[in-house]
């Protein structure tokens, strides 16, 4: 992995973790949807770009989301793996999925930008 493609997901889990700090806001002008489930959402880009950031080179996008959407489905199913105290909703598990297939859609078309840009992934 390349110093740019690293320096990428840093910059995309803290793009989540903004999302995630700013859904009060966002609720102010969505309204209860974005209240509700704007925070699984951008936890959830955050989450896969954890991961991304931890997996080795041999995982590919698709492992790579697919643990994101386990790890993010199981926090849902635990209730916040019995540490922190969650809502149940179970739109909660698609808002989830959305998160980490928005993730999968930004790490694909900026690997492929980077590519014609001339610099490596």
């Amino acid at each position: 992995m390349t110093a740019r493609i690293r320096f990428r997901d840093l910059l995309m889990v803290l793009a989540g973790v903004g999302c995630l700090l700013l859904k009060r806001w966002f609720a102010k002008s969505l309204g209860d949807l974005a209240f509700s489930y704007v925070g699984n959402l951008s936890a959830s880009f955050a989450v896969y770009f954890l991961v991304s950031i931890a997996a080795t080179p041999k995982l590919t996008r698709v492992m790579i989301a697919g643990i994101a959407l386990l790890v993010v489905e199981l926090f849902e199913l635990t209730d916040g793996f019995g540490i922190m105290t969650n809502v149940y909703d179970p739109f909660d598990y698609l808002a989830n999925a959305l998160g980490v297939g928005l993730a999968y859609c930004v790490d694909a078309a900026s690997v492929c930008r980077f590519r014609d840009n001339g610099g490596s992934p």
